[in-house]
């Protein structure tokens, strides 16, 4: 959960999507799998092009320091447990991935065998549902597909960014960054508050993906 050391296991089939907040279609949330992406420029209430994404209701927070608090890691916990989810927490994860994943990077590259295939292709089948979930490097990306009578009806994505920057939900749930940017300190003379763009940045956000 954002700003939680929580570890719970991860069930997709409880991801849902609301929309009351976006310039997209209200109604109830909906699995990714029923997601539209139908934009509404002029919806009243509206302030984001960001749907908000929650697991079993509640929002997340996902990212490097996420990845390391679920894998245990006892220096991100302990930062989380004495401060929470903030920016030292946070730049201190990515920093950390950067030196846990460059020897397993190596690795990887070392058991490449040139000229075998990269990937397996199969036939279209007439019906069908696809999730993809893969940890990119600003956290959680899943892909939905369905296909109908051979050729593709829905697709939805929700990026990391989705995650991390999502508005308020129908019941008024703030996302993980609105949650993190709550007493952030503005000078009274700050046109741009140093504070609030140390949070914002910490998340290593990537708007052109959320907005899909």
């Amino acid at each position: 959960r954002a700003g939680s050391a929580a570890v719970e296991a991860f069930d997709p089939a409880a991801i849902r999507e609301d929309g009351r907040h976006a310039w997209l279609p209200d109604g109830p949330a909906l699995h990714p799998f029923e997601g539209r992406t139908e934009p509404l420029a002029d919806k009243d209430g509206a302030y984001s092009w960001c749907k908000a994404p929650r697991l079993g209701g509640e929002a997340f927070e996902c990212g490097a320091l996420a990845r390391q608090v679920v894998d245990g890691h006892a220096l991100v916990r302990d930062l989380v447990a004495r401060g929470g989810g903030n920016v030292l927490s946070r730049v201190v994860a990515r920093a950390l991935e950067f030196a846990r994943v460059l020897p397993a990077m190596e690795a990887w590259v070392q058991a490449i065998v040139p000229g075998e295939p990269f990937c397996r292709h199969g036939a279209m089948p007439a019906e069908a549902q696809a999730t993809g979930l893969v940890e990119a490097a600003r956290g959680t990306l899943g892909h939905w597909l369905v296909v109908r009578k051979g050729v593709i009806a829905n697709y939805q994505i929700v990026a990391p960014t989705t995650w991390n920057f999502s508005p308020r939900d129908a019941g008024g749930q703030p996302g993980a960054l609105e949650q993190a940017l709550v007493g952030t300190p503005v000078g009274e003379d700050e046109r741009v508050p140093l504070a609030v763009q140390h949070v914002v940045r910490s998340f290593d956000p990537c708007m052109a993906c959320t907005v899909h």
